[in-house]
């Protein structure tokens, strides 16, 4: 005798139980397909799955069109996903906790989850205390700003998007109702960062970790910043103080290299040196200048007696992502399509991201056991022939 289970009819509790076994947020949405009762007895927000591997977002085809490529590695399969708020006259500006940060041809500052499609906004642009004033009426010059040594200068709408803000890090996703989360800006024209809360109207200077502008991530309850030479700042503006509390971690000047990258691991703190070497192309009689990275070296922050970064030279299982996104560790063995003790990259060289530049855009992999750089098979030069305004980031998909 054989016994039918009806297993829509699963008690609320055991399916919730079943749904937080699964670590894959693709699974997690099948998982609360099946039924009405399964979804009902289910989180539409999940918070329990951990980063899910990075989506490769890719540039505007075309103006006209709201739709927007992703590429799921794991998959290897691209989803369109209609995302209007991400037109050609925003400007992006980072990647953190599944968000996208965008400022727009005015002051206003907004994150949008692309999955969900919650929008926040952060202060404006007009809110940062060296913006003395901002006025629509004064066309080509809207924004009056004041530098530290007192020196008045203005600029327009588009120099203020295009410019002033390198990228933006949250300390948690924006969706937790629960937590307040903190932004952190890295301030392009200055070298500054600034910091919001939840609900703020403005934007604080840190003032104190001027310099301290190459990356941003936030490890262990504080925001890590990293300078040209690999010292960093450490800005904990969390604590509830009404001025937040810096702190340095004086390292041995790290000399070479052309970027750094800040990559929280567990306990451990990864700094990421990329290095880039200049090239030409002449075609069709036109000179192309572009600059292509050729290695990366990797080292962790060891805090004994004798500061110092010391020499990774094997990842082992994990697979890191940099560029202009807040940098991830992604164990590689959790996911198809990722390969362990490789670095994926994209290219975030702010003065190549805008329209009028020739040349292809520089991500591919590296391949820390043999220094090898392959081309990502998403992204080759037959799809996309030419920079994109903007170039191609990663997004880890998140439904929180």
């Amino acid at each position: 005798m054989t016994t039918t289970v009806d297993w829509s009819e699963l008690q609320p509790e055991l399916i919730e139980s079943i749904a937080h076994k699964l670590k894959i947020h693709k699974d997690y949405i099948g998982f609360r397909s099946v039924c009405s009762n399964w979804r009902k007895s289910t989180s539409k927000t999940p918070k329990h799955l951990p980063c899910q591997l990075p989506w490769l977002m890719f540039p505007q085809q075309n103006q006209q069109s709201h739709l927007r490529l992703f590429f799921s590695l794991s998959e290897d399969k691209i989803y369109r996903i209609s995302l209007p708020e991400a037109s050609f006259f925003r400007r992006r500006c980072g990647s953190s906790h599944g968000w996208l940060v965008y400022l727009e041809e005015t002051p206003a500052v907004f994150v949008i989850n692309p999955l969900t499609r919650v929008k926040h906004h952060l202060p404006p642009l007009c809110s940062f205390s060296n913006v003395v004033n901002f006025s629509f009426y004064d066309v080509g010059r809207e924004y009056t700003l004041k530098t530290v040594d007192g020196d008045v200068y203005t600029c327009s709408l588009k120099e203020m998007r295009d410019s002033f803000i390198k990228k933006v890090v949250f300390s948690s996703s924006p969706s937790d109702e629960d937590l307040d989360y903190y932004a952190l800006a890295v301030v392009n024209q200055t070298g500054d960062l600034a910091y919001c809360k939840k609900g703020d109207s403005v934007w604080k200077f840190i003032d104190d970790a001027q310099a301290y502008c190459e990356d941003v991530v936030f490890h262990k309850g504080c925001f890590y910043a990293a300078s040209k030479y690999g010292t960093i700042a450490v800005c904990d503006v969390c604590g509830g103080k009404d001025s937040p509390n810096v702190s340095f971690i004086h390292t041995p000047l790290q000399v070479g290299g052309d970027m750094q990258y800040l990559v929280s691991l567990g306990d451990e703190l990864l700094l990421v040196t990329r290095y880039l070497e200049l090239g030409f192309d002449v075609e069709q009689h036109q000179l192309d200048i572009f600059y292509k990275t050729t290695e990366f070296r990797v080292f962790k922050l060891v805090l004994n007696d004798d500061v110092m970064w010391e020499s990774v030279l094997e990842l082992d299982d994990w697979a890191l992502f940099v560029g202009e996104n807040s940098s991830v560790a992604i164990r590689a063995s959790d996911f198809e399509g990722c390969k362990g003790n490789q670095i994926y990259f994209t290219d975030d060289y702010s003065e190549w991201n805008y329209d009028g530049a020739n040349g292809d855009h520089d991500l591919g992999v590296y391949d820390l056991e043999d220094g090898s750089v392959a081309a990502l098979p998403c992204y080759t030069r037959k799809f996309y022939n030419g920079r994109r305004w903007p170039p191609p980031i990663w997004i880890t998909p998140s439904l929180h």
